[in-house]
């Protein structure tokens, strides 16, 4: 397995195919407001990265601006690269970046920035932007507010590894630095219609799921299933949408 990818996250590798097919997009109105923020457009370049198997690529290529995508594992950066041939795509890591000094007018991050390495990965961001460019960091996550998600959070409890780092909370790493400036922050909401096929994909999509034992994973989806015949066949999924922008000083 790749060197360059953090060892928790390695389990990716293993289903980026289930990884493309299940996890969802960014919703339109957070791309919007990100592209504004960072002045996405024709004629300016952007690197995304631990761009994974494309998900926020694709929307950036839709802005005009020329897009870079980066990314550590070989098989995700393999589904990338069938998904969005328009980027530049390229393999490397947050903690060393693959382009030349201020090359870029901004960096986003789309679900990753949580596995960087900060104390290397910072200076890194920090030495591909041009004077002043932009960095937005985006999440997906389940939303715990929902009842649906607090049921499927109590049938995968046990695989959750210990000490397992909150996704957003990671982005004070990023305001802590000296070397960004204060950070904005928007939230987003939508929710999917997901029958059963497509909520064991999502669940089991997640790393810690992914790398569990054969009968867990199995476990896990007849429970799944059973969750969604209950519910007519269908469930509504929600989510929230965290956006966070920094510029470097």
């Amino acid at each position: 397995m790749s060197e360059l990818q953090h060892p928790d996250s390695r389990s990716f590798e293993l289903v980026a195919d289930l990884y493309e097919r299940a996890r969802p997009e960014y919703p339109p109105e957070a791309i919007e407001w990100l592209a504004e923020q960072l002045d996405l457009r024709e004629g300016r370049t952007v690197l995304d990265l631990g761009a994974g198997t494309g998900k926020l690529t694709r929307a950036l290529v839709a802005t005009g601006a020329h897009v870079i995508a980066v990314e550590p594992g070989e098989a995700m950066l393999a589904q990338l690269q069938q998904a969005v041939p328009e980027a530049q795509a390229l393999r490397g890591a947050a903690e060393d970046i693959p382009l030349p000094d201020a090359s870029v007018d901004a960096v986003t991050v789309g679900q990753a920035f949580h596995w960087f390495r900060h104390d290397e990965a910072l200076p890194e961001l920090h030495r591909v932007l041009r004077p002043g460019g932009g960095v937005g960091l985006l999440w997906n996550s389940r939303d715990q507010d929902s009842p649906l998600q607090r049921v499927v959070n109590d049938l995968i409890a046990t695989l959750v590894p210990p000490k397992r780092a909150i996704a957003f909370g990671s982005s004070g790493r990023l305001a802590e630095s000296d070397l960004f400036g204060s950070m904005e922050e928007r939230r987003f909401t939508f929710v999917q219609e997901l029958d059963a096929d497509a909520l064991v994909g999502r669940i089991g999509s997640i790393s810690f799921v992914a790398a569990a034992s054969e009968g867990e994973r199995r476990r896990v989806e007849r429970e799944l299933r059973e969750l969604v015949a209950a519910n007519g066949g269908v469930v509504a999924f929600p989510y929230v949408t965290d956006v966070y922008v920094s510029r470097a000083v």
